[in-house]
């Protein structure tokens, strides 16, 4: 008799759990757009499979109805609805009408997410660590060393952190020289590259910057900001070729320097022009900061393009929102002047009337990256010392959801593609 009440109430719960789905909404009515994330994310990690509507409510997430899930959406104050199978049959059917521009994209297995950076830096340094830390989405942080030493294969997603894999110490040098926190990173710049057996900083990040192209050749997803987006395109088509002053590492660089560069070798961007004054807080004519310095702030926003969730499952993931156009800001590197973006990348946001690109997304052997410019979505003009930005104020940020969008990236069911 115990054995029949206990079969019994084993299998009311597996029906009371599967009668009914939780759709997560990712449009205006969403609370909580940053944490609705972490719910996606979490829910993968009980191996609980969610399905992304993408386009459908602004990109909104269903899961079979879970008391745990919906216990952990109240707690991260995130809105939700208890649908009957039925509606949920009704939605996927809705979305699979050829006529609409929506697809269902399975995602199945959390990923393992790594982010590129210093040891020192704190959560709020770093748009990435900032937005992963409000959304509890976990991330182990790892530096020149993991890399040196091959870890890469351990993670599924790695976030460059604003790096600058030239080895110019992010050009700071005119302004910060005798800042007590600029001596301190080169110190520790130079003693890490010397313990890791390079002579130079610059050679150091150059081994670094090879190991994440193999990384992603080999089927990695690479995402990265600001100046950890043309910085290391710059030191990858530069392999081989000084291109450091003697402020950065102690001799010249080679007057030649732009007739060496091999453009073949980058991720992104083709044909730029180094700055080759080492007190300009500038790497090269990709960046597109000057034209936007010189635009209003309120005029200062891009687009973000709308592609084929049946037929491009990829950038159509990339760009869910529940906007299209998104405010800009600033950072070292703020946007991509679109004459150095190579034909073949994806330009997934773009300010038109500026020609800048501010989010793209490219294949590089088996794996994938993306560039987003900038600093800080929510912090429109960052400088240095300035305090954290605070995500309570922020939890519908569009800026911040496209960060998102590519940590859950790659824990969808690839699509064979379509011909």
């Amino acid at each position: 008799m115990r054995l029949i009440i206990l079969i019994s109430v084993l299998f009311f719960t597996t029906l009371t759990s599967h009668a009914s789905k939780i759709l997560i909404q990712m449009d205006e009515s969403q609370a909580n757009h940053l944490k609705a994330y972490g719910i996606a994310f979490w829910s993968l990690e009980q191996a609980v499979d969610v399905q992304w509507l993408l386009n459908y409510r602004g990109g909104s997430f269903m899961t079979d109805h879970y008391k745990a899930i919906e216990d952990e959406c109240l707690i991260r104050g995130v809105s939700y609805s208890i649908i009957p199978d039925a509606r949920a049959s009704s939605i996927l059917q809705e979305i699979a009408n050829p006529e609409v521009n929506m697809d269902a994209v399975k995602l199945e297995k959390a990923p393992k997410i790594a982010v590129y950076s210093p040891k020192g830096k704190q959560p709020w340094d770093d748009a990435v660590t900032l937005v992963l830390t409000y959304a509890e989405i976990p991330y182990t942080v790892i530096y020149d060393e993991e890399i040196i030493r091959g870890d890469l294969h351990l993670y599924d997603w790695l976030h460059l952190h604003h790096e600058d894999f030239t080895g110019q110490y992010g050009r700071f040098y005119a302004a910060y020289r005798n800042a007590d926190w600029y001596r301190a990173q080169v110190q520790s710049s130079e003693e890490a590259a010397q313990q890791l057996g390079f002579a130079k900083v610059s050679e150091l990040k150059l081994g670094v910057g090879l190991n994440i192209r193999d990384y992603t050749a080999g089927g990695g997803f690479l995402f990265a900001m600001c100046s950890g987006t043309d910085s290391y395109d710059i030191a990858l088509a530069a392999e081989g070729v000084d291109i450091c002053e003697r402020m950065y590492d102690g001799d010249s660089a080679d007057p030649t320097a732009q007739s060496k560069l091999d453009f073949q070798k980058t991720f992104a961007f083709k044909d730029f022009v180094l700055t080759k004054n080492p007190m300009q807080y500038e790497f090269s004519s990709i960046d597109a900061t000057p034209v936007h310095s010189r635009t209003p702030q309120q005029m200062d926003l891009f687009t973000l393009f709308e592609y084929s969730a049946k037929w491009d499952p990829v950038p159509s993931m990339l760009t869910q929102n529940h906007t299209r156009v998104i405010k800009g800001f600033m950072g070292q590197t703020t946007a991509y002047d679109k004459k150095f973006v190579k034909p073949e990348i994806l330009v997934l946001g773009e300010n038109k009337s500026l020609s800048s690109v501010k989010y793209l997304h490219g294949k590089f052997g088996k794996g994938q990256f993306t560039f987003y410019g900038g600093h800080d979505p929510e912090d429109y003009q960052h400088f240095v010392g300035d305090p954290p930005t605070d995500l309570n104020l922020h939890p519908n940020s569009p800026g911040y959801r496209l960060i998102l969008n590519n940590v859950l990236f790659p824990a969808a069911k690839k699509k064979k593609q379509k011909t």
